[in-house]
């Protein structure tokens, strides 16, 4: 027990650098995901229809800003971008990929608010 302890140790920390940099890498590629299709809705300004139609509804109770919540989980994430929510549209996987959905899921609920 004691050597596969050992043994699990040594693989993560081979393994750490490099699920780190991936990671980091899908974060990059969500921002710029978020930066294309989200935050000209949901971006910081008066004119953005997204973000004043969630501060009318939360009211203060949850942040406005996608950028700032931490309750979404991935797959609310994804159900709203496909499906859409309210007079907010579907987006197609011909509009966002597979892909670029993940990276975005990842993004907007990572938990340290201060990468990307």
């Amino acid at each position: 027990m004691k050597n596969l302890a050992c043994w699990l140790t040594a693989l993560g920390t081979f393994f750490a650098p490099a699920l780190l940099a991936q990671d980091e890498d899908t974060l990059v590629k969500g921002k710029a995901v978020f930066v294309h299709v989200c935050e000209p809705c949901h971006g910081v300004g008066a004119a953005k229809a997204g973000t004043t139609v969630l501060q009318y509804r939360y009211k203060g109770a949850k942040p406005a800003l996608l950028s700032d919540r931490t309750d979404l989980t991935p797959e609310v994430v994804k159900a709203f971008v496909r499906n859409g929510v309210g007079l907010m549209a579907k987006f197609r996987k011909t509009e966002v990929t597979d892909a670029e959905l993940d990276a975005l899921a990842a993004y907007v609920t990572r938990k340290d608010k201060s990468k990307p």
